[in-house]
């Protein structure tokens, strides 16, 4: 059984492939599609919000604050849907404070194009495409809160550790794939985890059941 999990990067996309819940490889690429032509997938998992609200928070955003605890800044609430078509960062932004009184960060802007990128993708790409977070399966690696933040060292040995231990040996070496951050690699993998569990029905979501289907997968 084959899956891969992908984590946006700053070259496009980096992609983990697990072979039967072990490490098959690593891919960089400049599309999602792409990277998942690549491998041959019966799951892919991808840490890219999937679907969005007219208005307020998702369940799954809130439910996954909660769940994460101290690293919960880190999961950011999908866009709502009318920022989705915004030509640029004034207009999205001015969507955004209209419908839901707060401001857009440039970070969550720059996030709307891969958005935009994997809501199309689903409806070509041939197999199931789930919206996985990777700081929600690493808590639940881990079974407690991280302590730490994958950008600090003491954050990626232990995130490293966590797969090392569920069976997934990250090489030094990742051939291309080296040149997209430690912590992308870290997460496109920890999301390869989750996708692992979905092919095989064992995976949680977030909230449980699903919410009009969306759910965060781990």
């Amino acid at each position: 059984m084959e899956v891969v999990g992908l984590d946006a990067c700053r070259s496009g996309w980096v992609g983990v492939v697990l072979e039967d819940g072990v490490f098959a490889g690593a891919v960089v690429a400049a599309s999602a599609e792409e990277a998942i032509a690549s491998c041959s997938p019966t799951v892919v998992g991808v840490d890219i919000p999937i679907g969005t609200t007219a208005i307020g928070r998702r369940a799954c955003d809130v439910a996954a604050r909660v769940f994460v605890g101290p690293r919960r800044h880190s999961v950011f609430p999908a866009l709502p849907t009318s920022v989705m078509d915004a030509a640029d960062y004034a207009e999205a932004a001015a969507r955004c404070v209209a419908v839901s009184g707060q401001g857009l960060s440039k970070q969550s802007w720059v996030l709307v194009a891969k958005t935009r990128e994997v809501a199309a993708l689903r409806h070509h790409v041939g197999v199931p495409v789930h919206e996985v977070h990777p700081e929600v399966s690493f808590r639940a690696l881990a079974g407690e809160p991280l302590r730490w933040a994958k950008t600090t060292w003491n954050g990626l040995a232990l995130r490293r550790r966590l797969l090392a231990e569920a069976g997934i040996v990250v090489p030094d070496d990742v051939g291309a794939a080296g040149a997209a951050g430690p912590d992308d690699v870290l997460d496109a993998a920890v999301v390869a985890w989750s996708a692992a569990r979905i092919a095989a029905g064992t995976a949680s979501s977030l909230p449980d059941p699903p919410e009009d289907g969306i759910a965060i997968w781990y």
